[in-house]
């Protein structure tokens, strides 16, 4: 089907537009309709983009579902997927129908709820498929405006504060890249993006007041790209949005941005940092590592100090996306493998643990880890997935955790030894946060009375976790799924960026080498 990446792209964003003109009244039935609406359009584009997992062909690196044609002002609507993008689109729309699920306890603007986060399910599933500048541009950045309405909305108390500070932070990092995009055009002639990654960036030596910047202008276009996918990471130190967002944004708001969001930053590191500033990336690799491993550590120690359950598990997700960073940068096939395979994991692992917490929340009304313990003796089915998903965080064997952290830390080892020893620690510190939020939430004597009449889990939460706990298993037990998808075109970035690095530093070996050694 030649207009199939569009299809699935944009039917979330028709069902918000039907939404938007034709559901009528703010009564109980009409907020109902909404959300078994919004289900169906969420539902419907997964299924449809079964067809593109079924048709897509691991063996062929370059892009696939190809669509192109003419748009504005001599730009291109070009979309496509290969190996680094295609489980990501795959991620988002297997993700979104459990999403609007957990919308259910939602009374208030129900139909502006769903209309919200079908425009975001579009958006960002454009962001993976756009193969024009500035088609990736508006969609990475549209992404911003539902997800800073579901914040600021029906977020929690300090929702005003905790959305703009997420809009400015991620905005303004995303101004740079703008103005990297137009130099790329400048030097390019193209905005098209299959054309740019050929394209050879100049690394020569540059002067900037009276300054030599080693890399040349591909160092400053790095840094650009760099300054917008940090923040959207988020890599330590501009972190500091995410717990504020997390902890204020809805349980919906929450398990996307934590589940997919996050994972625009790593894929636009794969997309542009490496595929088009490999010179750059070589010298600018070691900086990144180790902000990696400073970020593994700090926001684990963080994480041991919270008494909030969302501000821990959002500290936990900044720890676990440096190991994405650390492992992208080693650019090694081991290091890229892991890299992606801990962020497809991670949006199943730190969305369920969004939405455990969202379990009791909707109950008690409380974040506040004080307010529970002995959940177990009225919440067994409760306190079996949040076992599950407490080890799966953690790293345990036969578990989608373990794989992306042993195959990043695998990555890392064959680059820089002391790098890996410190990243290391952070698998000793994510169990000790992760243990010490189960044993006060779930394990131990009920003794407050208010807990005494809590209810387990219904139908409808236990549906929605059947899955997470099923993929999570899956790739923690038949990794193969993924690596044989991503192997080829990982395979395919990690041999031009080495080839490119070889012809700038003819006597620097790259880490390929370095493993072959």
């Amino acid at each position: 089907m030649s207009n199939l990446l569009s299809l699935i792209t944009f039917i979330p964003l028709v069902g918000a537009a039907i939404l938007a003109l034709f559901l009528r009244g703010g009564d109980a039935a009409a907020a109902r309709n909404a959300r078994w609406f919004a289900l169906a359009v969420s539902v419907i584009t997964f299924l449809v983009s079964l067809k593109l997992l079924w048709g897509f062909n691991p063996a062929d690196t370059g892009f696939q579902f190809v669509e192109d044609r003419p748009w504005i002002l001599g730009l291109h609507y070009k979309m496509g997927v290969d190996g680094l993008s295609v489980l990501f689109v795959m991620l988002t729309t297997a993700l979104m129908p459990l999403t609007i699920g957990a919308c259910w306890s939602v009374e208030t603007r129900v139909k502006e709820y769903m209309i919200a986060f079908l425009a975001l399910e579009s958006l960002m599933i454009g962001v993976f498929t756009a193969l024009d500048l500035v088609l990736f541009y508006v969609f990475f950045e549209a992404g911003l405006i539902p997800m800073f309405l579901i914040i600021g909305i029906w977020g929690g108390k300090r929702r005003i504060y905790a959305a703009f500070k997420f809009f400015l932070y991620t905005f303004l990092g995303s101004v740079l890249m703008l103005v990297a995009m137009i130099t790329m055009y400048v030097q390019a002639g193209t905005t098209d993006i299959p054309t740019l990654l050929q394209f050879h960036f100049s690394a020569g030596p540059f002067h900037l007041l009276g300054w030599q910047i080693a890399g040349g202008v591909q160092t400053l276009l790095w840094l650009a790209f760099f300054a917008s996918f940090a923040v959207k990471m988020p890599m330590w130190p501009v972190h500091t949005w995410l717990p504020d967002a997390h902890v204020e944004a809805p349980t919906a708001g929450s398990v996307v941005l934590a589940a997919i969001l996050l994972k625009m930053g790593g894929y636009g590191f794969l997309r542009f940092s490496i595929g088009m500033f490999p010179i750059a990336s070589h010298l600018l690799a070691p900086l990144v590592v180790w902000m990696s491993a400073i970020a593994i550590v700090y926001t684990s120690l963080v994480a041991l100090v919270q008494e909030d359950m969302k501000k821990l598990i959002a500290y936990s997700s900044v720890a676990h996306m440096g190991y994405v960073t650390m492992g992208i940068f080693a650019v090694n096939q081991q290091g890229v493998d892991g890299a992606i395979f801990q962020m497809l994991s991670h949006g199943f692992v730190s969305g369920a643990l969004f939405l455990c917490v969202g379990v009791i929340y909707d109950r008690m009304h409380t974040r506040e880890i004080a307010a529970y313990g002995g959940l177990v003796n009225r919440m067994p089915a409760y306190a079996v997935v949040f076992m599950f998903f407490t080890m799966a965080n953690v790293g345990l064997p036969g578990t989608s955790g373990f794989v992306g952290e042993f195959l990043t830390l695998m990555g890392i080892f064959q680059v820089n030894t002391w790098v890996a020893a410190v990243a290391a620690s952070g698998v000793i510190l994510s169990a000790s946060y992760a243990l010490y939020l189960y044993r006060r939430v779930v394990v131990g004597d009920l003794v407050k009375e208010a807990l005494k009449s809590i209810t387990d889990m219904n139908l409808r939460e236990k549906v929605i976790f059947a899955p997470l706990v099923a993929m999570t298993l899956l790739l923690g037990v038949y990794p193969s799924a993924v690596t044989d998808i991503i192997g080829p075109s990982v395979k395919a970035l990690v041999t031009h960026y080495d080839t490119q690095v070889a012809a700038a530093f003819p006597t620097t070996k790259t880490a390929t080498q370095l493993a072959k050694n």
